[in-house]
């Protein structure tokens, strides 16, 4: 059997461009639905530090409406989301409880009319 080449890429090494390692990553997945129930696809996710301003963390929802991104352990994290037509929302995650993911559900409410 053959080794690789000495600078061959292997499968192991892809991210180790980056000095932060992933294995203590805290990692919030959830869904995005719209009003009436039905997974919503492209929405916007943005998450910060709850001490910060400026948001850190950004993705999108699968055509699932499905999302998953990580972030460091040890704080506490808004997220908010944004769909066009919808009213914004937001959630604080807790990222310091030790385990190393939490389950987030949103369901969109049009912007217009409002809640009652």
């Amino acid at each position: 059997m053959q080794q690789p080449p000495p600078g061959a890429a292997s499968s192991e090494s892809s991210s180790s461009k980056h000095s932060h390692s992933h294995a203590n990553d805290f990692l919030i997945i959830g869904t995005v639905f719209t009003d009436k129930a039905l997974a919503f696809p492209g929405v916007r996710l943005r998450v910060r530090r709850s001490t910060e301003r400026k948001f850190r963390w950004e993705t999108y929802t699968n055509s699932r409406g499905e999302f998953a991104i990580r972030v460091p352990q040890g704080a506490e994290y808004e997220m908010v989301i944004i769909a066009k037509g919808f009213t914004d929302q937001s959630k604080t995650v807790s990222a310091k409880s030790g385990i190393s993911e939490d389950n987030v559900v949103f369901q969109m409410q049009p912007a217009t009319g409002g809640k009652k």
